[in-house]
């Protein structure tokens, strides 16, 4: 075989493709002979934790992916589940994370561009945007900076390709200094018969090439985000990709467009490892080879090499599997669209990658230890010690003042500054905007909603992993619920520090561990996801590992989406219920930790079964429209949840102390499986009868009143105005951002 370069493969070298010398013995074992640049470039991102899941695939095997509602799990582009009449939901949620640090704007932007690529390669016209957003302390130097980049990179993008973004979450936390976290998740909708899959078959038939043209952008982006980040991280920026949202816009066209035919094979993003991945992954699905004629992939800048080209991550591009002769009506298609269309290979039965390029065969790989032969890692894990119980707890000798204090501090305050960046409303079919516990989306000419929500508590996982991934399941259930929605399925974005370090892989096994059992229990399989790893910074000025944050992402179904609840109070004079059982829980609560400065205690238990009596409740009462309005109880406990209904109406309420519970454990403890709903008074009765029936606990705790809150205790009453709330509420973002804030 002819070298393409006299370069000799030196230890440095396989050194900075990133291999453990262990793994380049594999490789030489693999290929029986020393590989040239272009065959270890594609060895190094094919095993690279971006792409192969080494440390990760044991443990993700033990999450359950099937149930009667699930089409296709893990494994594909995205998860499909069937949504009744014919149609069904995909959607997929995936990480940015190290290209965001190095370039907001850009990382976050093919962020979105990539999870647009998963979802309408299977065939899903997108119908919603949603994201995952974590960011290191609003003081910290680049932090606005990073703020800015990421938020309008999301809308940028999403908003010229023309697909909603719905809603999603943020959080602050030192942790995350060094090393914030982007994960965007992608909802589209399909005909059952019309799902593309993208297992290579038919020896002979022609490998084509469509989309934006290859550049030399995004060259070892899949290597760079399996690696953590050193005093270098300004230096990788080139590994960052290049977005262009009107490219893409008229991708999904043309593909949708093509997809009605007969014409395709089989079809593929060009994702992280851009064409090595896309290719690897089409010919080992099928059980087939690949060859490559590099000369005729559509190149945009001059000189590029193969390794270039296989390594480049530029966006907006796709390769797909025709059936013999089809090859001018699909071109027609993609030029008419004005995008690049190339034959640019063919299947073959070798079981192997060939690449051509000017007359020589530059790289002849067996495609077995590219891909189901990767490296395998059953990496040494040492569990989470248990957190001590908490001592010496405060009271809270005014809780309204303390509900002020909370409603303006970062992980609280209104979101409002963010979401008014995105294009929510593009496509009329948002039915439920950004704000509540769960974004709806109507599914185009039927009555039916998509319930879709992002959730995490990060906090949670570091202090038990276990419970920490029970509850970020538990959390995405009872949002779903929360709006009347039947919950369907679950995609994650698993993000983690550096597994070779026993403690973090400790939180690895544990989240996993927590995920399994609340989605076995609750019915709520897996069926998509992504793995990021290494996610910690040793750059000045930032943090060591972040948090454990395994974000979920999960999708619902409304027969009737004009049936949906939302979380303003409606009237007032309503009844507020508790719903579910409170039991005052103050370990890592965000009253504990912002008002008193203390980052302690245990997390708090998940009742499984206790939630899933409690969701299947709150939706039938949403259905039956017993129930006025709904709100979960998450971060900062009851009384937040209630300041929320209220600011969201400009209805106001008068709570009651929980007895036997203390102030600060009635208003701003964060008991898992609890809801806040409202009835009518004359509806009560009815109601705390049928909840009793359901095995569910209900507590009438207040009534809704006009303009503020009131806490009504054995002491005397407190009380904040909603004009306050509502002032605190809103006022981080804008005085964070400054000048940014007022051009949004």
């Amino acid at each position: 075989m002819t070298e393409i370069t006299s370069q000799e493969i030196t230890g440095e070298i396989v050194a900075e493709h990133g291999f453990t010398p262990e793994e380049y013995e594999r490789v030489l074992k693999a290929m029986g002979r020393v590989p040239n640049i272009t065959e270890l470039g594609i060895f190094s991102v094919m095993w690279s934790e971006h792409c192969s899941y080494k440390s990760s695939r044991i443990h993700l095997k033990k999450l359950p992916t099937t149930g009667p509602q699930v089409i296709c799990g893990p494994g594909e582009n995205a998860g499909v589940v069937d949504i009744g009449d014919g149609q069904a939901a995909i959607f997929k949620m995936e990480s940015h994370n190290h290209p965001s640090y190095i370039e907001p704007y850009q990382g976050a932007a093919t962020g979105v561009g990539g999870i647009l690529r998963d979802v309408f390669t299977m065939g899903a016209r997108p119908i919603a945007n949603m994201n995952a957003l974590r960011f290191g302390r609003p003081d910290h130097p680049k932090m606005k900076h990073l703020i800015a980049g990421v938020v309008h990179g999301i809308g940028g993008y999403g908003n010229c390709v023309g697909v909603p973004t719905v809603g999603g979450e943020v959080n602050f936390h030192k942790a995350y200094d060094g090393n914030i976290l982007v994960n965007a998740m992608t909802v589209g909708i399909a005909d059952t018969d019309k799902i593309f899959y993208s297992a290579a078959s038919g020896v002979g038939n022609p490998i084509v090439y469509v989309g934006s043209k290859t550049g030399r952008d995004g060259i070892h982006g899949a290597t760079m985000a399996s690696a953590d980040f050193g005093e270098d991280s300004e230096e990788k920026r080139p590994t960052v990709q290049v977005g262009d949202p009107f490219t893409e816009k008229l991708l999904i066209e043309a593909c949708l467009e093509l997809m009605s035919s007969d014409a395709i094979v089989a079809i593929q993003d060009m994702g992280a490892a851009g064409l090595t991945s896309s290719s690897v992954e089409m010919a080992s699905k099928g059980g087939v080879g690949i060859e490559l004629i590099m000369d005729d992939v559509p190149q945009r800048e001059t000189g590029m090499t193969p390794y270039e080209m296989m390594l480049s991550e530029s966006q907006e591009r796709m390769l797909m599997v025709l059936k013999p002769g089809r090859e001018a009506f699909a071109e027609a298609i993609f030029r008419k669209w004005e995008l690049d269309f190339a034959v640019i290979g063919h299947v073959t039965d070798t079981g192997r990658m060939v690449l051509k390029w000017k007359g020589d065969t530059v790289a002849d790989i067996p495609l077995a230890p590219l891909a189901d032969e990767a490296p395998l890692y059953d990496r040494p894990h040492v569990p989470t010690p248990k957190p001590a119980e908490l001592a010496n707890v405060p009271e809270s000798a005014d809780p309204a003042a303390d509900l002020l204090k909370l409603v303006g501090t970062p992980d609280l305050a209104s979101r409002r500054w963010i979401w008014e960046q995105y294009d929510h409303m593009v496509g009329a079919d948002t039915a439920q905007r950004p704000g509540g516990d769960a974004a709806v989306v109507r599914v185009h000419g039927s009555g039916k909603g998509l319930a879709i929500t992002t959730d995490c508590t990060p906090r949670y996982c570091f202090a038990d992993p276990v419970e920490g991934g029970k509850q970020a399941i538990a959390e995405a259930w009872r949002n779903l619920s929360a709006v009347g929605a039947t919950p369907l399925a679950v995609t994650n974005c698993l993000n983690f520090a550096n597994p070779q370090r026993p403690e973090i892989m400790g939180q690895i096994v544990g989240c996993l561990e927590g995920m399994s059992e609340a989605c076995r229990a609750l019915d709520f399989p897996i069926v998509s996801g992504n793995v990021s790893l290494y996610n910690e910074s040793k750059a000045t000025g930032g943090g060591s590992a972040i948090l454990p944050t395994p974000a979920i992402g999960a999708i619902g179904l409304l027969k009737d989406w004009s049936k949906s609840a939302t979380i303003a109070f409606k009237g007032t004079g309503d009844i507020l219920i508790a719903v579910g059982e409170r039991s005052g829980h103050l370990g890592q609560s965000l009253w504990l930790r912002e008002l008193h400065g203390r980052e302690e205690g245990p997390a708090p238990s998940v009742d499984l079964m206790a939630e899933r009596r409690a969701g299947a409740f709150i939706r039938a009462a949403i259905c039956t429209g017993a129930i006025s309005a709904c709100h979960d109880v998450a971060d900062g406990g009851l009384a937040v949840a209630v300041a929320e209904m209220a600011m969201a109406s400009g209805i106001g309420a008068i709570l009651d102390q929980a007895q036997p519970f203390g102030v600060a454990e009635s208003f701003f403890g964060e008991d898992q499986g609890l809801y806040v709903v409202t009835v009518k008074d004359e509806a009560l009765a009815d109601f705390l009868v049928a909840a009793d029936r359901a095995g569910v606990v209900a507590d009438p705790i207040g009534r809704t009143i006009k303009d503020r809150i009131i806490f009504e205790l054995e002491d005397g009453d407190f009380c904040v105005s909603l004009t306050d709330l509502k002032a605190a509420h809103e006022a981080f973002f804008p005085e964070l951002m400054g000048e940014d804030a007022a051009l949004a």
